[in-house]
This record gives structure tokens, sequence and C-alpha cells, in this order.
């Protein structure tokens, strides 16, 4: 093996020591048990910090309904990270046609069609529809506790924006006052989290990747009102810190997209706070080192580790 040189970046080193695999395709990387194990640690951190609440926990799988991300309104919004299932669909003689294309090097993928399955974007997609199906809110609203793999399609060697990566959520749905409540506690909660694991961090107004002209009228917009605040941590640079964390106010959105309602028959409104597993890891990783036994023994002990 080559010696590590001095401009050798974070990625190089996650990859030298194992912690994270390479695989052929940037941002899509293995772990190893190490990663997990402080994964897990965090995951245990969330959720005492959130135990008080009571939320129901419910753990979709890595994909949605076509039909339900469509409704979401997602493309509009977000086409340049979406991800969709492609199939073979065709007859035998399509096999036939598929195998001598293979073999010949071309492009076999001409052949795939859209499947009912899209990669999932955001852990909490896959909840409204499930919640709607129950009908009208409690008075006191509902809580959800969330974990998903995530897709967006973002290619790059900066170890934070990864392809799949996975989203804790904690999702809120009720009235005004109820959601931004919740969205307020855990921004106070997410900054003691943090705080605990020693990491030094800030918190910002935000606003979501929107595409082209229109999104950047909606991304001013979600700034002006304030509807996301992010904790960010300094991984692949001081100059351009990660988003670790994100608080989440949706307003009616999601309530009006798929039919929330409030005991009051009011459309019900929804916040989220999610945390980026990898990253928390990554900017763990990034802090203290990559031989954890030297981490400081604080951190370990909230780590379980």
């Amino acid at each position: 093996m080559l010696a590590k040189t001095e401009t050798a970046t974070f990625l190089d080193d996650l990859f030298d020591k194992g912690l994270l695999i390479e695989t052929g395709v940037d941002g899509l990387y293995g772990r190893s048990g190490l990663f997990e194990a402080i994964g897990d640690g965090f995951q245990a951190m969330v959720t005492r910090y959130g135990a008080a609440d009571e939320p129901e926990v419910v753990r979709f799988p890595p994909a949605m309904a076509r039909s339900v991300f469509e409704k979401s309104g997602y493309m509009k919004s977000f086409p340049q990270l979406a991800g969709t299932v492609h199939c073979f669909c065709g007859s035998p003689a399509d096999h036939v046609s598929l195998l001598q294309t293979i073999e010949q090097q071309g492009d076999w993928t001409e052949g795939q069609k859209a499947s009912e399955i899209v990669l999932t974007p955001a852990a909490c997609y896959p909840l409204y529809p499930t919640a709607a199906k129950r009908g009208m809110l409690p008075e006191e609203g509902r809580l959800f506790d969330l974990m998903s793999y995530c897709f967006r399609h973002e290619p790059s060697q900066d170890p934070a924006r990864q392809q799949f990566f996975r989203m804790r959520e904690f999702v809120r749905m009720g009235t005004p006052d109820q959601v931004t409540a919740f969205r307020a506690t855990w921004l106070e909660r997410g900054q003691a989290l943090i705080a605990e694991l020693g990491l030094p961090f800030t918190v910002d107004v935000a606003n979501d990747p929107f595409f082209g002209r229109t999104g950047k009228m909606l991304a001013v917009n979600q700034r002006d009102q304030r509807l996301k605040f992010e904790l960010l941590i300094a991984i692949e640079s001081e100059e351009k810190p990660t988003a670790c964390l994100s608080f989440n106010y949706h307003q009616d959105h999601f309530g009006k997209t798929f039919g929330l309602s409030t005991q009051g028959d009011e459309v019900a409104h929804t916040a989220c706070v999610g945390f980026g597993h990898e990253r928390v890891i990554l900017a763990l990783l990034k802090h203290y080192g990559t031989n954890v036994s030297r981490w400081p023994a604080s951190v370990r002990q909230s780590l379980g580790l």
C-alpha cells in the first residue's frame, strides 16, 4: 500500500482505516462494525432524548409507492435528487434481445421500465398517507419516531454527502401551535444532545435544495419565514459546515396533500426534526480522530462504547 500523503482527504482516511468501504461509486459505501457501533450509540442517545414524548415507532423500507411519491410533489421541487426503480418487464423474445445487447456491450437499460416503486428521499414521506388513513387526528395530535435509509442522487467525494444514507426523524402532526412548540423544543434538545458529545456546532436558518428558477423563489420564501433551521458541524471543511440535524416546519403542505385534519376539522400542520445518522458519526470521527479508543471518556460513555 502506498504511503498516505499530507493532502490525503478525510474520505481516503476512512477507507484506509476500514471505517467506510469503497464500492466503485461515489457516495455509495459499506460501513464497518465500528462505524455501526458508533451509530448505534448515537441512536440510543436520540431515543433517550425523545423518550419523554412517547412517540409511536414506525419503520418503513427504503422504497415507497410511486403513487405516493408523485402525490407528494417531490419531482416539482427536487427532480435532480430523485431515484426511481426500473425493471425488465419484457417477453422471452425481449430477453433474447437483452442478452444480445449485453454481449455487444450495448445499453441494456434502454429496455427497463419504471416500476411502481421509487427510492425514499426522506424518512417521513411514506408516513403521511399512512397517518391520514387513520382518520382525523386526536385532540393531542400525533408524534412518530421514524428511521430509514434514504436516497438522493448527488454523487460526491464528500463523505458527508452520500447517495444512500440513514435518516432518523421525529414527526409531529397537529395544530400550528402544537407543531411549532414541538420544533422549538427540539431546537433546544438537539443542541443539548450534540453538546453532550462535545462537538462544536452552529445553528442557522436554511433552505432545501429546490431546483430551477421557481426553486430559487421557494428557497427565499422558506428562509424568510424561518421554516427550516439546521445544526451545522464542520466535517469536510470549516468554510462549509455540514447540516447534521434539521428542524422543519412544513406548515399545512402535507396536511393538504394527504388529507390530514385536526379535531377542529382544520387542515393539520406538520413539523419534523431530522438526524443525519452517517453525518453525526462522521462529525465524531473528524473531530476526535479515527482511533475511537482515544476519544474522551465522556463521549465514549454517552455512546456506550
